[in-house]
């Protein structure tokens, strides 16, 4: 069995160690800076915390403001919401209610919106237009 093979290899013919062993060159090589590099690094590292406070307090702050406008949200959907209740009491007092909604989309040269029809009425049939009525009864 020779030398070469096996677990006590040279560890000058190993990749991993060589590759290693540059690292450990380059490291070395870039910290001959000094102070200017220290301080460099000092500034990056403030400004990064400077912008890590910032989002911080904006998140808390968003966080505050979704919460406090809560109830008033709340508030005009539940009004909404008594407000559409109102239309279908009204709506099922009288005969039939007709509502037809047309949408058309228009493009403006700042973007496209969406344009709403509404047409709305009430009809009645008449005793004498029903099914089943004396006009139809055969004589």
């Amino acid at each position: 069995m020779s030398d070469s093979q096996g677990p006590h290899q040279d560890p000058r013919h190993n990749i991993a160690w060589r590759t290693a062993q540059q690292w450990q060159q380059r490291a070395r090589q870039s910290r001959g800076g000094g102070l200017l590099d220290s301080l460099k690094m000092l500034l990056a590292w403030l400004l990064f915390g400077a912008m890590m406070i910032v989002a911080l307090v904006l998140g808390l702050f968003f966080l505050l403001l979704g919460w406090a406008l809560m109830p008033l949200l709340r508030y005009r959907l539940k009004k909404r919401m008594e407000q559409m209740r109102a239309d279908q009491a009204e709506d099922a007092g009288s005969g039939f209610h007709y509502r037809e909604t047309r949408y058309r989309e228009t493009q403006s040269a700042d973007g496209s919106y969406r344009e709403q029809q509404v047409l709305e009425g009430d009809y009645e049939v008449r005793e004498d237009e029903r099914p089943g009525s004396e006009r139809d009864a055969p004589r």
